[in-house]
C-alpha cells in the first residue's frame, strides 16, 4: 500500500479568490492525506475558484499519477473548506471503487458495452433555422472552448475505468484489440455506450 505520497507536487491556485496561507495548507493536507494502493500520485492541482454573486465555492482537484492515470473531481458548496473535502471525498470513493473492479478482475463480457446504430441524415436537415414553433433562432452555437486531446490506445475495460477516475461525459481512444478508433459515452441508465465510426 502507498502509505505515504512522497514528493508529490501540490500546486494551489486561485481564480477569483485569493488563496490565503490557512486555505492552502488545508488544501495541502487533504492531498497529502490520500494514501492510495494505486495508482501513486505524481503531481496533484487544486483549483479554487470563489463566485461570490452565487454564494459558489468550487474545488476541483486533478491528480497526475503514475502510467498515464488522471483523476479529477470537482465540488460546489457555499463553503470553500466544505468543497475541498468534498471533492477529496469523491476522489476516494472513485479509487475504492476501482480496486474492487481490479480486484474481480472484471473483463466485459462480449455485448456488454452498448453499440449505437448507425445513421445518416440529410445535409439540409442540419441548415434548420426554424425551430419547431417556426420561430428563428436567436443565436447561433460558437465554439467557446478548445483543448489538446491525446487518444490514447485501451482495451474497453481500461476505457471504462478512465471513465470512472474522472468526470467526463465521453472518452475518445483507440481500441487496442481492434485498432479502430472509439468513442466510450456514459447512458442515463448507468451503463456505458460505444461508438465504433465506419471507415
Amino acid at each position: 500500500m502507498q502509505v505515504q505520497n512522497a514528493n508529490v507536487e501540490i500546486n494551489v491556485v486561485g481564480r477569483h479568490v485569493e488563496v490565503s496561507d490557512a486555505m492552502r495548507e488545508y488544501a495541502f493536507k487533504k492531498v497529502e492525506s490520500l494514501h492510495l494502493d494505486y495508482p501513486k500520485i505524481i503531481e496533484a492541482r487544486v483549483i479554487l475558484n470563489v463566485e461570490a454573486h452565487h454564494n459558489r465555492h468550487i474545488a476541483e482537484i486533478i491528480l497526475f499519477c503514475a502510467n498515464h492515470i488522471t483523476i479529477e473531481a470537482h465540488s460546489e458548496t457555499h463553503d470553500m473548506y466544505a468543497s475541498i473535502d468534498e471533492t477529496i471525498g469523491k476522489i476516494a470513493r472513485r479509487m475504492r471503487k476501482r480496486k474492487t473492479r481490479l480486484l474481480k478482475k472484471h473483463r466485459p463480457r462480449k455485448g456488454e458495452v452498448s453499440k449505437l446504430p448507425e445513421a445518416v441524415f440529410a445535409v439540409d436537415a442540419l441548415d434548420k433555422d426554424e425551430d419547431k414553433s417556426g420561430a428563428e433562432a436567436e443565436l447561433e452555437p460558437v465554439i467557446v472552448h478548445k483543448e489538446n486531446y491525446r487518444i490514447r490506445p485501451l482495451f474497453n475495460d481500461e476505457a471504462m475505468v478512465d471513465m470512472e477516475l474522472s468526470e467526463r461525459d465521453f472518452l475518445v481512444f483507440k481500441n487496442a484489440e481492434s485498432g479502430r478508433l472509439s468513442i466510450l459515452f456514459r447512458r442515463k441508465d448507468g451503463d456505458y455506450g460505444l461508438i465504433e465510426p465506419e471507415v
